[in-house]
């Protein structure tokens, strides 16, 4: 009981493997496309129409029901002519003259159709018959008819030919494409007629033919081509499309794929706990992948939210500037507006002044003049010299923004450095290794560097040296003491950010030739100290 109980749960969970990618229900009479997946006929049928498509939608795996359908009766004329054997056949292929059962005639330039599939969104092209160059996948047919039956989908089968109230069926024939009862199966395959050497089989709704037929030739196919990887019927064989291609019985190819099939189960379901384990790792992965994309969201709203608040401070500032600025030639300009309008026949200056000039007595006028001619004085050289006393433009307080709007636009989120280039000029071994490298010109910015560096002469008994690390070196340089003498290294070095560590840069090599030498300071480039093997003098490389 439990077994089958896991066997039906089994069944259930493969579902959605038998699934139509495009009316999303179980395959009727499923094609296998080119490109391997499946589709029914009735939706590849409709999805062409869509496309255009007329007359390419034939059924390709249709069984002669009567003998006047078979391909050697449909007509007297080609049920008299007998096809040419396999020689003659490959001589009038390769030639390209004569005709014979699938030769189309006048076919120069065939229309190519191409189907969209729907699973892997990829136009495949299906030749020049359409759907009728596809085969049916058989397997899948009774896949789907073995789940139908484990979970009771649709409901009982009943018998076509029983008298209503009929009974489940039980038996089902593919020679008379119907299903029957106990009772009538007997009764209509009688002992001593033809009819009952037919084979009888589970009852289905939809009856398949008993072996993969050629949609080309209408042959049983009997072997696998590998170079096309499809599979052909004995005229297949021969025709000229197959010349030199890989072509094996049919059994081969099943007992290979069958093979590689099983191993492959085998090494599944031996790795159970491997795959839970990975799954986990998953389902954790996803859920810091929600977390962690949370977060960067926050930090981003944050930092433009900053962005924001500075670009207001900012603003505030300005227009405090700009309004400043405006009260004070504001006064400036009304000081002047007064001093003019006093100057008008009538103002109280000009009265006051002619008021002054009746004045006879003269000290009494010298004494009340002085001060009036100073103003009079000046009124009449800012009236000779006349100009604002401030300007009505505010050019002085426009804004340029292009370099902000541009680094606002190309505002985007951090990238790791590119790969280093070493710089060969400046990068010697004497009596140290001496590095030296730079970024590309439109590489995101370092904040240091991890430079490795390992032995590539080592003995292959020793086996290959691992790599020499040493991280956060600042600067674009770096000083390796003491290497060994007459030998080769191999350094790269890559850059780091807080997006992270960029790629590697090309390996470079140098060989430290023996030879007496001192020791030289360099600048303040990185000491990355090794190990304290013998000192000598290393020449150029």
């Amino acid at each position: 009981m439990a077994a089958k109980r896991g066997t039906k749960t089994s069944m259930k969970n493969m579902e959605k493997e038998l699934l139509c990618p495009v009316c999303q229900e179980m395959y009727k009479q499923p094609l296998v496309l080119p490109c391997t997946h499946n589709v029914c006929q009735a939706c590849a049928r409709e999805v062409l129409g869509q496309q255009g498509y007329i007359g390419h939608g034939g059924d390709p795996s249709s069984e002669p029901t009567s003998p006047a359908s078979t391909p050697s009766t449909r007509s007297p004329r080609l049920s008299r002519r007998t096809l040419p054997k396999p020689d003659r056949l490959d001589r009038l292929l390769k030639s390209g003259f004569g005709t014979y059962p699938g030769r189309k005639r006048g076919a120069l330039h065939p229309q190519v159709i191409m189907f969209p599939c729907p699973a892997c969104q990829g136009d495949v092209e299906l030749g020049e018959r359409g759907l009728a160059g596809l085969f049916r996948n058989l397997t899948l047919e009774r896949v789907v008819e073995r789940y139908r039956q484990s979970v009771s989908v649709g409901g009982a089968i009943l018998c076509q030919l029983c008298k209503p109230p009929p009974l489940e069926a039980t038996k089902g024939c593919t020679e008379c494409r119907a299903t029957f009862c106990n009772e009538c199966f007997k009764l209509f395959h009688p002992w001593g007629t033809q009819k009952a050497q037919h084979e009888p089989t589970l009852p289905t709704l939809s009856f398949r033919p008993k072996g993969l037929m050629c949609p080309d030739h209408k042959e049983e196919v009997t072997h696998y081509c590998k170079t096309c990887q499809r599979l052909v019927c004995q005229l297949c064989r021969v025709r000229r499309t197959h010349s030199g291609h890989k072509i094996t019985p049919v059994l081969s190819a099943y007992q290979a794929l069958k093979d590689k099939l099983t191993k492959s189960l085998t090494y599944i379901l031996g790795n159970q706990d491997t795959v839970q384990t990975q799954i986990c790792e998953l389902e954790e992965t996803v859920r810091h992948t929600e977390v962690s994309g949370q977060q960067a969201k926050e930090e981003v709203s944050q930092l433009v939210r900053g962005l924001g608040a500075v670009l207001e401070e900012k603003r505030a500032s300005l227009l405090q500037a700009i309004e400043e600025c405006q009260q004070e030639r504001l006064a400036r300009l009304s000081t002047q507006l007064q001093e003019h309008r006093s100057l008008l026949d009538g103002s109280g200056l000009v009265g006051y002044a002619q008021e002054v000039l009746k004045e006879t007595d003269q000290p009494c006028f010298v004494q009340a003049a002085k001060q009036l001619h100073n103003r009079i004085a000046r009124a009449t050289e800012a009236l000779q010299t006349f100009r604002p006393a401030a300007s009505s433009s505010f050019r002085h307080c426009q804004l340029d923004v292009g370099r902000e709007m541009k680094l606002l636009t190309e505002l985007n989120f951090l990238r790791v450095p590119e790969a280093p280039v070493i710089d060969t000029q400046r990068t010697f071994a004497y009596d140290q290794i001496f590095l030296c490298w730079r970024l590309p010109p439109h590489s995101p910015p370092a904040w240091h560097y991890t430079v490795e560096f390992r032995r590539t002469d080592v003995p292959a008994q020793q086996g290959p040296t691992r790599w020499q690390r040493r991280e956060e070196v600042r600067g674009t340089s770096a000083l390796l003491e003491n290497p060994d003498t007459g030998s080769v290294y191999v350094l790269r070095v890559r850059g780091c950010n807080k997006a992270g560590y960029g790629e590697y840069s090309e390996d470079v090599h140098l060989h430290t030739p023996p030879a007496p030498g001192t020791t030289q300071t360099v600048g303040t480039t990185a000491v990355l100290r090794m190990p304290q093997w013998r000192r000598r003098h290393p020449l150029l490389s």
